[in-house]
């Protein structure tokens, strides 16, 4: 990957699931990329997705301090697209113009306005495109 790309929330909860352990070492391996090579991005949203199943559904789920720990050292480095009036709108646009659920538009926009060129996630068609932002299911 020469590219920037964005790591949707489905990434990160894979990569604690002790019962898909193909997907679990792929969403593994795309963490490691993200941070070696400092292409890889995250959202707001995705952070917020990711700790609301972490701490809710996982099992056993993850304690506070665990919590603390992987946003210090997983997200933060890669976090760089925060909520704002304009991620909205263009959101909106995304989701009158592709017909697309809320949540899947805000990670369009989101991946679109940290240009990159990858969005890896299996909530959306693969290989559908959005202008320069290419659609990848890494688990296929």
């Amino acid at each position: 990957m020469n590219e920037r790309f964005f790591l949707d929330t489905n990434i990160f909860v894979y990569s604690f699931d002790r019962t898909a352990s193909a997907k679990r070492d792929i969403a593994l391996e795309l963490i490691r990329k993200a941070h070696a090579s400092r292409k890889g991005v995250v959202s707001y949203q995705v952070v917020q997705e990711f700790f609301n199943v972490a701490l809710r559904r996982f099992t056993p789920t993850m304690q506070s301090h665990e919590a603390q720990a992987y946003l210090k050292t997983v997200f933060l480095p890669l976090l760089e697209i925060h909520s704002s009036q304009s991620l909205y709108v263009e959101a909106l646009n995304l989701q009158t113009r592709h017909h697309l659920a809320w949540y899947d538009s805000v990670i369009v926009a989101s991946a679109a306005k940290a240009k990159c060129g990858l969005l890896l996630t299996e909530d959306l068609q693969h290989g559908r495109r959005f202008g320069d932002l290419q659609i990848e299911n890494p688990f296929l």
